[in-house]
């Protein structure tokens, strides 16, 4: 009974997401609750709820600072200097301008938000890609792969998924996952090397138009969030840059948990751009907004879980599905998982595979003897990381192609391939290395 209440909880939970009946949150929360309850489980709610929340409050603390934090180096304008070298160094030539763009996006990327690497990117780089002629395909297709690899940081979309589900430290998926993020990012400056080199060809070669300079997205637009950094000049650029080469080396070496990393680095780096206590309130108030909405839905995937998991529900679903699994398969699940998790991202939501699918294949892989952190890392590396720029159930998605003025099967048309080869890249380097067991 308890497994057909479990596969009813993600059932209903991917009809209600799928078919936008109510907002994720409010399904992840109201789902798993309803089933208890049916299976006589509800005077043990709380306990199991709180112990969900318990779970993943880490999580949502890291990925509130984080967000917070490259939220500020942005509107302090630490990416502009490489904003206008790389246009300077590409200058007319639509090779460079696209490997540029590769470059540029995965920089602003850092802040983990697929929402504001397209704004960003596309801002800066369209009224180039007007004035030399280049195909508006070429710009969506590499800021597509540019932020898709980057999402794989620690606070990006996956890996907090994924560690907030299977209730991991973000270090035991990201970590033995770096030598492949490494190969990612090299596929990904080859594909647009590539794709580059074809406009070039497409276009004759590099145009004699000279690119006029594109402004980074406009920030800090709204009273008491002046730029600091430009008005300072030099110094202030200099201090976030140490900061965040501080903060990164600091994430890399585990010196500290993560939130604790990102806590201090937000209140410093808030305290020393902003000094002014009605600056620094400005800032919250204008970024406060995704930050809760990041939060809220990791702490209702805490619910969710926490619920299923003390009810029993995960390990009874992967009884169930440990018997209808051949024993000669259920040793390679990892690496079925990391080849499908990307093309399942064009048919399941971000929220839907993370939350509803991925709690089932990881205890179906326990079943096996398989560590659930190695099913994490195998859906971090093609399920958004490769796939959210191209699925038309991510919002993110709808941005790009919006700015960038293109079709959506246009561009899942031109690009899926690289996309797709991305995540084959980065699985076997992660089998190799061991990070996902073949």
């Amino acid at each position: 009974m308890l497994a057909a209440l479990g596969f009813c909880t993600i059932g209903g939970f991917l009809l209600l997401t799928m078919f936008k009946r109510v907002s994720v949150l409010v399904a992840l929360v109201l789902t798993p609750v309803v089933t208890a309850v049916i299976g006589g489980y509800g005077d043990d709610l709380g306990p199991m709820a709180l112990d969900g929340l318990s779970q993943v409050a880490p999580t949502g603390i890291m990925i509130a600072f984080a967000v917070l934090y490259f939220s500020l180096m942005i509107d302090a304008g630490l990416f502009e200097p490489l904003i206008r070298a790389i246009l300077r160094i590409a200058k007319n030539d639509p090779l460079r301008v696209t490997v540029g763009t590769a470059v540029l996006t995965m920089c602003v990327g850092l802040d983990g938000d697929g929402a504001s690497t397209f704004l960003i990117s596309i801002s800066a780089l369209l009224p180039v890609y007007r004035r030399l002629g280049m195909s508006r395909l070429v710009l969506a297709g590499v800021v597509a792969l540019g932020a898709g690899v980057m999402n794989m940081i620690p606070w990006g979309g996956p890996t907090a998924r994924a560690a907030a589900t299977l209730k991991l430290e973000t270090s035991d998926i990201i970590t033995p996952l770096l030598p492949a993020f490494a190969a990612g990012i090299a596929w990904v400056l080859l594909a647009s090397y590539a794709i580059g080199r074809r406009e070039r060809t497409r276009l004759g070669g590099a145009v004699t138009a000279e690119p006029e300079p594109a402004p980074a997205a406009a920030v800090g637009d709204g009273p008491g969030t002046p730029l600091v950094a430009r008005r300072a000049g030099t110094a202030l650029t200099v201090f976030n840059l140490l900061l965040t080469l501080a903060l990164l080396t600091g994430l890399v070496l585990e010196v500290m948990p993560l939130p604790v990393l990102f806590v201090l680095a937000f209140a410093i780096a808030l305290l020393v751009n902003y000094p002014r206590w009605e600056d620094q309130q400005a800032l919250l108030e204008k970024h406060g907004n995704s930050v809760v909405l990041v939060t809220t839905m990791i702490f209702a995937a805490g619910v969710f879980t926490g619920i299923l998991t003390g009810t029993g529900m995960i390990g009874k679903m992967a009884h169930a599905i440990v018997e209808v699994i051949p024993d000669s398969l259920g040793g390679h699940l990892p690496a079925l998982v990391a080849v499908t998790s990307m093309p399942l991202s064009l048919v399941f939501t971000p929220d839907a595979y993370y939350f509803g699918i991925l709690p089932v294949l990881a205890g179906t892989a326990d079943s096996f003897g398989t560590d659930p952190a190695e099913v994490a890392r195998a859906a971090v590396l093609g399920q958004m990381t490769t796939g959210f720029p191209l699925s038309p159930l991510t919002a993110a998605t709808f941005i790009l192609l919006g700015m960038s003025g293109v079709q959506l099967g246009e561009h899942q048309r031109f690009i899926f391939g690289w996309a797709f080869g991305t995540t084959l890249v980065m699985t076997a380097v992660a089998m190799v290395t061991g990070a996902v067991p073949l």
